[in-house]
Parts: C-alpha cells; structure tokens; sequence
C-alpha cells in the first residue's frame, strides 16, 4: 500500500488574529516544520494543503495544493489532496492539521490497522473519547464519493461524510496528541508542554 500525507493549513486563522497558523513559532520552529517532522517519516510523500500565496512555503519544498473546491472547509483540501495522491499512484492519503504539532509518531500505522475493519478503507484518530476528523486515512477511490458529497449542497464537515464512508476509529491513549493551536492561549500551553513542562 502506497499512502501519501497531507497536512490541512487552509484555516483562517481567527483566534489568532489573522495569523497564518503555519508559519506560527513554536520552540523557534513553524508549526508546519513540527507537523511534518512527525508525519514525512510515516508517508511516501507528503503535500500541503493551503491557499493564497503558495511561494510563502517555498522553503519546505512541498507540492501545495490549494482547494477545487473554495470555501467548503478541509474537504476541500481533501479533494485536492485525493486527485494529487491518486494521480501519483498513492493508494491512500493521510491527512493531518498542521496546527497539532504534536501528532502521534505512529498515526499512519495505527490508522491503517484500524481500516482494515471498515470496508470503504477509512479510519479516523480518536482519544479520549474525541473524534479528530482531520487526521484520517482515505483511500483515494474515495474522491468520487467526496466529490458528489460536496456538491450535494450538505453542511461540509468531516466527520459527516466520513460518517456516510463508515468510518472506523482508531483510539490513541495521548489525548495531548491532537492538541490544536488555536489561540495564543494553546500557543503557550504547546510551549510549555514542548518544553517538558506541566
């Protein structure tokens, strides 16, 4: 099985003021650099998932892939990302939100344990009782399914069209993992816990 990844850094930002959350600090480095020091290791290839100014990451060398689909969320990101995997033969894509530097070393492996009991292929993370949509394993057969999902005109979310492929989970035991960057107040939770801290 060939899987691919793809880190979702299409949000807006918000509670961060605007701020390009990619490319915010954490222990000196951008969230993005924390992302895929986790993830590349697991994936065959990985590509990024954002819009606007692409030349903004030119120092990662990634393919960046902005949405087919605009203003319909991750999935959007996840359309782009399936027709990019499949197109280079992957057999599967990995997502993964580049505001969670924390992800587990062993997602991909875990993931695609969990998928072999779900007959579309699709797992997502789950810890401590929480989905985290935007981590999952889609094979890229998939995007036709996504495709006419998104053009149904239904509420665009993750875990419902995940939901509607019969998606299974796949518990991990550190629910700090998924921590999302979303305020600055997450920021600093983020430095402490990077530091070793409590």
């Amino acid at each position: 099985m060939r899987i691919f990844g793809l880190v979702l850094a299409g949000g807006a930002g918000r509670r961060m003021g605007g701020a390009d959350k990619a490319l915010l600090l954490l222990a000196g480095r951008s969230l993005l650099w924390h992302c895929l020091a986790r993830l590349e290791p697991q994936v065959e290839a990985a590509a990024l998932s954002a819009n606007g100014d692409a030349a903004r990451f030119a120092g990662f060398g990634l393919p960046v892939l902005p949405d087919d689909m605009a203003s319909l969320g991750p999935l959007s990101g996840l359309l782009s990302g399936l027709r990019w995997a499949a197109a280079r033969g992957a057999s599967a894509l990995v997502t993964a939100s580049v505001d969670s530097p924390f992800l587990p070393g062993d997602l991909v492996p875990q993931l695609c344990l969990a998928a072999e009991g779900a007959a579309s292929g699709v797992a997502l993370a789950e810890s401590g009782g929480k989905m985290h949509p935007t981590f999952g394993l889609w094979p890229v057969t998939v995007e036709p399914a996504l495709r006419g999902f998104l053009a149904s005109g239904a509420k665009p979310r993750v875990l419902d069209f995940a939901r509607a492929q019969g998606a299974v989970s796949a518990a991990f035991p550190d629910p700090e993992a998924f921590l999302n960057i979303n305020t600055p107040e997450d920021l600093a939770r983020a430095e402490i816990l990077i530091g070793g801290g409590t």
